[in-house]
């Protein structure tokens, strides 16, 4: 639960981040200002909770050239720009944990992102979310329908 509500902040901190072209970290930062003692649903953000959306957001602020164009690259027909900004947080979230926290299983990465694009996006979101990460796991060999599961990735 705790990477959960980690990856619900991190969301609204890359969201912000994004509508008013603004630095990724700062917007969270910001967040954790603007909630009372960091609170949310009356629950306080946990020390896990935050350290998980700082890794995350720290990694699309520092990879987001190559988080953008994994994303444009396993997006057919979408240009980026042109993707609900909702969507285009969820898949900067879910492709820097692919790309960068090796920690976490891919299925992981996109069963959250699902359930993040359901909770926060439009009814579309769900199938367009999973259909790109499932291609992006499948770029960077670590799953997907085009690749193997734990096969290691460059960077």
């Amino acid at each position: 639960m705790a990477r959960r509500r980690a990856r619900e902040f991190a969301l609204k901190a890359l969201y912000q981040a994004d509508l008013q072209g603004g630095d990724h970290k700062a917007a969270l930062e910001g967040l954790w200002d603007g909630i009372v003692d960091a609170e949310t649903d009356g629950n306080p953000a946990e020390k896990d909770e935050m350290v998980f959306a700082r890794r995350v957001v720290g990694g699309v602020a520092d990879r987001g050239e190559d988080i953008d164009a994994l994303i444009e690259k396993a997006s057919k027909n979408w240009r980026l720009a042109r993707m609900p900004v909702v969507d285009r947080s969820i898949l900067r979230l879910a492709t820097a944990e692919m790309l960068l926290l090796k920690d976490v299983p891919v299925s992981v990465s996109i069963n959250e992102a699902v359930e993040l694009a359901k909770s926060f996006g439009e009814k579309e979101s769900r199938a367009f979310v999973n259909g790109i990460l499932d291609r992006i796991a499948s770029i960077l060999g670590r799953g997907g329908r085009g690749g193997k599961q734990g096969k290691s990735v460059k960077r």
